[in-house]
């Protein structure tokens, strides 16, 4: 389910590629998020969709930019999305005594796969609101993704054309 409209989406991606023009080099300034959440938000968007021998990730396709960007200018998003980066360093400080960032990849995948399914709430219900952060932050990691230049890459979209002739599917191989 796609929670920004295509056309919202090109926007943000215009707006964002307008603001780095002809500034190579130049790191992304963010709007909403201050220095530590934008960058545990930028290690999500990695885990997220990470890079792979294929394409780059929704770092590289600039979903960090695109989330911080719809953030700075809806209140919503800022409390979901700013009080589940908080829920997110408070559990992490709970469990290992460190911030999400400053825990071990184990720690952290461990914790992101808890919140990742809602069932887990009916086992620790102190984990509701970081099951819904996740949640919203997939959908808005894919929706940045998927509507940018490597996402619609990745997907290897041809847009409305003409094909010549259409294989269909490829057989199954016999086991």
């Amino acid at each position: 389910m796609q929670i920004i409209p295509l056309q919202a989406a090109e926007h943000v991606h215009r707006m964002i590629a307008h603001g780095k023009a002809g500034k190579p080099g130049v790191k992304y300034k963010p709007k909403f998020f201050p220095a530590h959440q934008y960058q545990t938000l930028v290690t999500l968007c990695g885990m997220i969709i990470p890079s792979d021998e294929h394409s780059g990730g929704a770092v590289e396709a600039g979903a960090p930019e695109f989330i911080d960007l719809l953030t700075s200018e809806n209140k919503d998003y800022q409390l979901l999305l700013g009080g589940g980066l908080m829920w997110l360093d408070g559990a992490c400080v709970d469990r290992h005594g460190r911030t999400f960032l400053d825990c071990e990849s184990y720690a952290r995948t461990q914790l992101l796969d808890q919140i990742a399914y809602r069932k887990n709430v009916l086992i620790d219900p102190g984990i509701g609101q970081g099951v819904e952060f996740f949640a919203f932050l997939r959908k808005l990691t894919a929706d940045a993704f998927y509507t940018s230049a490597i996402g619609i890459k990745d997907l290897q979209y041809i847009g409305n054309t003409a094909l010549k002739d259409f294989p269909g599917c490829p057989m199954p191989p016999e086991t």
